[in-house]
C-alpha cells in the first residue's frame, strides 16, 4: 500500500518540517545501509503522536517504530508505510526518591548512554550494565537490551504505552513477556492480543551508590568494550542471539572460521565473531547473504541454529 497524494498532504500538514519523504535509512541506522522510508516522521510532542497513530489506524496505514537504529537492518528497498522517530517528543527523565530505593522514569526517546550518566552523576546504581549499548530507552526495553551483567528486565518497574487505538495504558514488570533480548506483546496487557503499543516512558527501580564507585566501574566496562567490540566500524552490535547461555554465537562463528568473511562491503568482524559491520560500501543485501553463509556454516558444524538480534525490517 502506497501513499496517496491525499495522505502526502495531510501528513505535510499536519506535521511541517517533522515529517520527509523518501528519506533514506541510512542515515538513521548504526549499519548505515538500506533504502528509503515512505515517510519518516518525528512527531514533535505526544499530541503530535497521537493524531498520526489515530490517522495510520484508521487509514490501515502501516507503520512502524524506531528508536536509535542501532539494532535494526533496513532491507535496501526501503520500508513502505510511516516510519515513526520518537526522538523528539519523548526526552524526559524524572526522579523519585524514598525509603532505600529510587524510582526513575525515562522517555522513550531518551538515549541509554544519557540515562547512564545520568545516574552516574547522582549516585543511582543499578543500570551501569547498560554503558555502551547505543539504544533509546524504548528500543532498549522493546528488546530487552542488556550484557552478561543484566538487562532491562532486571530493573525495569513497569512501561508506558500508547496503544494503536490512542489509549493510553501503564503495564506493570509482573505483566510484561520478557524473555533473552525479546519482549513479547501476545500474553501482556488486559485483553493479551492486539497491536503493539508505541513504548513512552519506562520506570526503573535503582539503588542509592556511590558516585565515584559508579564512574570508576563504567570506565572499566567502556574500556572493555572498546577493546573486545569494533565500535570504529558501522554495525548493529552483536548480531545473533547467543544460543544458550553457556554457548555464545561469537565462539561458534569463529571456530566455524569465519572471522573476517566478506560478502561485498559486509564483513564479519576480526575483534568480535558476532558482529557484522559495514567494511565500506556494503548494502543490505551483503549484509543478509552473510547472515545466511554464518547461520549455514554454524548450524553444518554445530547443529545449532543462529537467530538474529537485530531487527530487520522493509523490502
Amino acid at each position: 500500500m502506497q501513499l496517496s497524494p491525499t495522505d502526502k498532504k495531510w501528513l505535510t500538514e499536519q506535521f511541517g518540517r517533522h515529517v520527509r519523504f523518501d528519506e533514506p535509512m541510512t542515515r538513521h541506522t548504526y549499519f548505515r545501509v538500506g533504502g528509503p522510508a515512505e515517510a519518516f516522521v518525528t512527531p514533535p510532542d505526544t499530541v503530535g503522536l497521537e493524531k498520526l497513530m489515530r490517522w495510520c489506524r484508521s487509514g490501515r496505514q502501516p507503520w512502524i517504530v524506531i528508536g536509535g537504529g542501532s539494532n535494526l537492518l533496513v532491507k535496501d528497498g526501503g520500508i513502505g508505510g510511516v516510519v515513526i522517530s520518537l526522538s523528539r517528543c519523548l526526552k524526559e527523565i524524572q526522579t523519585e526518591e524514598g525509603g532505600s530505593g529510587i524510582r526513575l522514569t525515562a522517555q522513550a526517546g531518551v538515549k541509554l548512554p544519557s540515562l547512564c550518566r545520568y545516574c552516574i552523576e547522582r549516585g543511582f546504581a543499578g543500570l551501569n550494565f547498560a554503558l555502551g549499548i547505543p539504544a533509546t530507552v524504548g528500543g532498549a526495553i522493546v528488546m530487552n537490551a542488556g550484557t552478561a551483567r543484566g538487562s532491562m528486565a532486571d530493573v525495569l518497574a513497569s512501561v508506558g504505552c500508547l496503544q494503536a487505538d490512542g489509549r493510553w495504558v501503564r503495564f506493570d514488570r509482573r505483566g510484561l513477556d520478557f524473555s533473552y533480548r525479546s519482549l513479547s506483546w501476545k500474553r501482556s496487557g488486559p485483553n493479551g492480543e492486539g497491536e503493539a503499543p508505541i513504548i513512552v516512558d519506562g520506570s526503573f527501580s535503582l539503588k542509592p551508590g556511590d558516585a565515584k564507585m559508579l564512574a570508576d566501574e563504567a570506565e572499566e566496562i567502556l574500556k572493555v568494550r572498546t577493546v573486545q567490540q569494533p565500535l570504529d566500524q558501522p554495525s548493529a552490535g552483536c548480531f545473533f542471539k547467543n544460543p544458550a547461555p553457556d554457548r555464545s554465537a561469537g565462539e561458534l562463528i569463529e571456530k566455524a572460521g569465519l572471522k573476517g568473511r566478506q560478502i561485498g562491503g559486509a564483513c564479519v568482524s576480526t575483534r568480535h565473531a558476532n558482529f557484522i559491520v559495514n567494511g565500506g560500501g556494503a548494502t543490505a543485501r551483503d549484509i543478509l547473504a552473510l547472515m545466511a553463509l554464518v547461520q549455514k556454516r554454524v548450524a553444518e558444524k554445530f547443529e545449532v541454529e543462529l537467530v538474529p538480534e537485530v531487527k530487520i525490517v522493509g523490502h
